[in-house]
């Protein structure tokens, strides 16, 4: 009897086995700088390890829910998504389990935060914890001492970091994806938002480069002077012919004024014939000498010399000849040789290097796939090897086992690539959506489509809108040869299948009880045939239209809806699952629909798209909401 007790309060503790692997995500560094503050994702906890990697405390992301019997709590752990740390040394950091997020404090204390909370900073004098609520799109401001929600501000698209500008006035946040409409092409590209922090209102929403996506970091200089952000860069006008000098994706570090928070320009962190896929962490130095990138995609990090950068782009604001490309402000973001020069690239052997921060002459980075820890001592001159120090005991050959594992590690690794311009995640961030138009040649040229979410494609064929690729399993294939230019082994394929077979769905933030009695009248409406009839095509479970044979998406019917366009005109095209749909924007097959109440209304005026043409504004309202949440 007593071995049944003790197992029973083992399983309301929410015991469970030790976590096989951490996937370090974000790296912070004590006020002493003599710690190391990382946020272990898989591990659903955070440790302080000193500069050698040896774990001094951990904190673990748990919620209680319930009772055993009115007596033992049932303990849920949540994956950790970002860390940081007080002036006072005091840990905060963030975590989601998909239904609830949560800001933790290292005492314990906790609030419920919004959707997928993440990237958490503290202000200069510890009073406050901003935090950035991606898939509702907000940064919060909360109380450091008592965790009290202050202010809340909306932004773009999947808010993804946030950094403060010259003491602490603006808050710079950045948003993962564009949020524009993909046609016709004017401009698409991602927009920091700029925050007033004494109003927490929105002063702007900065608009980088066109072709801008995938903005992954974001930081200060230790003055506040300038912001640096990271993201790519997309070449998404011209066809997908050729890679070399760039022609698809390029890596950049755009510049931001941390006063008036004003856009100064964008670097490209490439050289002219070796890409450095998907920038990701960034931080400059204590000493404000130098700007250090991690490349998640090519293994690498770049350090900068911070001033010499800044005397390039003032030369180039002021028309003088900066390189043999660069005689003007306008052509820097187009200057593979830009930062010749004064620019380090330092490689290592661990994959997915992401969060990164440094002391004035040693870069350190955690890698996401290898569970490691990397050290880059970047100011002795002479050839350095990167010292890569494992922060888990398992051993990297079994990690590299896990084919789901290893397959979304392949899926982020650019060194696959031709020149190492790109990788599956270039164009598909998370394995799902760019928010750009591209123009492929498997059909035809001259006819830019919408990079598709993989979510799902593996049970529902085909994966290109017009029904070229049968499988998900043809389209990854496809993909190595002819946007990647490169062969890869199949045993590496089959992995990549796994991951994107194992992908999980993010709930939606409509999926909340404030919309339950909006979202039961919108799949009324949905599913009858005598309103919107919606469910005629997209069939619940998976809301799309089954092939005869699940494994050949080339037996599934395509259709003419009238949403063809120019040459297109006639055109008959996949009918795609709706599920996670609300994070899929821009909408159809040319992303002309910036949200889905165009779909049903701009774009539907036949009631070719599901009959909405008498639907009342309520209607309208309800079933909008009804798909935003599946």
């Amino acid at each position: 009897m007593t071995r049944y007790l003790l197992l029973a309060g083992l399983i309301s503790f929410g015991f469970t086995a030790k976590a096989q692997y951490l996937s370090p995500e974000t790296v912070a560094m004590t006020p002493q700088k003599d710690a190391l503050i990382i946020a272990e994702k898989r591990a659903h906890r955070v440790t302080v390890r000193d500069l050698n990697g040896v774990i001094k405390a951990s904190y673990g992301a748990e919620k209680y829910t319930g009772g055993f019997f009115g007596f033992f709590k049932d303990q849920v752990k949540l994956p950790v998504t970002g860390a940081c740390v007080a002036p006072n040394g005091t840990i905060f950091y963030t975590a989601d389990d998909g239904n609830e997020g949560r800001l933790f404090r290292a005492d314990g204390e906790s609030v419920i935060t919004g959707n997928y909370p993440m990237a958490p900073i503290v202000s200069a004098d510890g009073r406050y914890v901003y935090v950035c609520n991606r898939f509702d799109a907000t940064v919060q401001q909360y109380d450091a001492a008592t965790m009290k929600l202050l202010k809340s501000a909306k932004c773009v698209r999947e808010t993804h970091g946030c950094a403060l500008g010259k003491d602490g006035k603006l808050l710079f946040v950045i948003n993962l994806l564009p949020d524009d409409a993909a046609e016709p092409v004017k401009y698409v590209g991602a927009k920091v938002t700029v925050i007033d922090t004494a109003t927490f209102n929105v002063v702007a929403n900065i608009p980088l480069p066109d072709g801008s996506t995938g903005v992954r970091g974001i930081t200060a200089s230790p003055d506040g002077a300038n912001i640096y952000l990271t993201h790519t860069q997309a070449r998404y006008q011209l066809p997908t012919t050729q890679l070399e000098r760039g022609w698809m994706n390029t890596a950049a570090l755009s510049v931001l004024d941390g006063v008036t928070g004003v856009y100064i320009n964008t670097v490209l962190l490439d050289d002219i014939d070796l890409g450095a896929a998907n920038p990701w962490g960034v931080t400059v130095t204590p000493d404000n000498q130098y700007i250090v990138v991690s490349h998640a995609g090519t293994r690498e990090v770049s350090v900068i010399d911070r001033t010499a950068l800044h005397k390039r782009l003032d030369d180039a604001a002021a028309g003088k000849k900066v390189t043999e490309v660069t005689f003007s402000a306008d052509e820097v973001h187009n200057d593979l040789s830009f930062l010749t020069g004064i620019r380090r690239r330092f490689r290592f052997d661990a994959d997915g290097p992401r969060g990164v921060v440094a002391t004035e002459d040693c870069v350190y980075a955690v890698c996401h796939f290898a569970d490691a820890l990397v050290k880059v001592p970047f100011k002795d001159r002479r050839v350095v090897r990167p010292e890569v120090i494992p922060l888990n005991g398992t051993a990297l050959a079994d990690l590299k086992a896990d084919k789901v594992l290893r397959g979304e590690m392949l899926f982020n690794d650019g060194t696959k690539c031709f020149q190492q311009w790109q990788s599956c995640a270039s164009c598909h961030p998370d394995a799902i959506v760019d928010g750009l138009n591209w123009d492929l040649m498997n059909d035809s040229i001259g006819n830019p489509k919408q990079s598709k979410s993989l979510y799902l494609s593996g049970v529902t064929p085909p994966t290109m809108i017009t029904g070229i690729r049968k499988s998900m399993q043809h389209c990854n294939r496809a993909g190595f040869r002819h946007i990647q230019f490169c062969a890869v082994a199949e045993e590496d394929t089959l992995c990549i299948d796994a991951y994107v077979m194992n992908m999980k769905a993010q709930i939606s933030p409509w999926a909340r009880p404030e919309y339950a009695d909006a979202i039961a009248r919108g799949k009324e409406i949905f599913d009858s045939p005598e309103k919107a009839d919606c469910a005629r095509c997209h069939k619940p479970d998976l809301y799309f239209t089954a092939s005869a044979d699940p494994n050949d998406g080339s037996k599934a019917p395509l259709y003419d809806l009238g949403l063809g366009t120019r040459d297109e005109q006639g055109q008959k095209f996949d009918v795609p699952t709706l599920n996670e749909v609300w994070r899929t924007a821009p909408y159809l097959y040319d992303g002309r629909a910036k949200t889905l109440r165009e779909v049903l209304t701009v774009w539907n005026q036949d009631d070719y798209h599901g009959v909405t043409s008498d639907l009342t504004e309520q209607e309208l309202n309800d079933l909008e909401i009804y798909v935003l949440s599946l």
